[in-house]
């Protein structure tokens, strides 16, 4: 089993501010032991109030590189992609002054990008210091999603990121060829947070934790793994 640390907040304001607290106290210590940090972010609407004002923290930012969880298969200009979420979020301000590794690349597909990506993200400090997780009603992590065509590899290879593509029933409207962060790249990370809002996600999370299968709801891997130091915030 993993390391689990469970803390709930009454409010998302509440939950942002110890979200907040954490990332400048990791960063710092990163830096600190060292002489530089590594941030990996996710999408989505839970961390973005953090994002924002962290980006207006003096933290060094210099030495900190951020790099992304996942991402659709997308150009940064696209709706959809979590780069340019990251963009104009996190890396504004202050923080504009970080190292960004993203990871779509010139290939035409997440498989041909796959090898470039890997070599982007071994140059990378290891242990990560922060590595931020959401996770679906579906029980997907990163891109991580149930019964997708790479999911086997993804839980059970050496390498740090993946090739995903989800299948269309799972992600109704979505772009479905991605690339991720593995199980084992997640497990490179000092420290993992598990941001839940909602009793819907909650009670997810929950049937995560109980004995099952890892491929039809991928975030039970995470819990299970027992080389993962993971925090969970959830507000309702």
């Amino acid at each position: 089993m993993a390391n689990i640390t469970e803390r709930e907040f009454v409010s998302k304001d509440e939950m942002t501010a110890a979200l907040t607290e954490l990332l400048q106290t990791a960063l710092s210590e990163g830096i600190a032991t060292d002489g530089k940090a590594v941030l990996l972010v996710s999408g989505g609407s839970s961390p973005a109030p953090a994002y924002r004002h962290l980006s207006g923290v003096e933290l060094g930012w210099d030495k900190i590189t951020v790099a992304m969880v996942d991402e659709r298969w997308v150009d940064a200009e696209h709706e959809k992609s979590n780069e340019a979420f990251i963009k104009s979020t996190l890396l504004q301000d202050k923080a504009a002054g970080a190292r960004f590794v993203t990871m779509k690349n010139r290939a035409a597909s997440a498989e041909e990008g796959v090898q470039v990506c890997e070599s982007d993200y071994a140059a990378l400090k290891r242990p990560f210091d922060v590595t931020i997780l959401g996770m679906g009603p579906d029980g997907h992590t990163a891109s991580l999603f149930p019964n997708a065509d790479g999911l086997e590899h993804a839980l059970t290879t050496t390498d740090t990121v993946c090739a995903i593509n989800a299948h269309q029933s799972e992600v109704t409207g979505e772009i479905t060829e991605r690339m991720s962060l593995s199980l084992a790249g997640i497990a490179h990370s000092k420290t993992v947070v598990l941001l839940i809002s909602g009793e819907e996600k909650k009670a997810v999370y929950e049937a995560a934790k109980q004995p099952g299968s890892e491929y039809s709801v991928p975030l039970r891997a995470v819990l299970t793994h027992p080389d993962i130091d993971l925090t969970v915030f959830w507000c309702p």
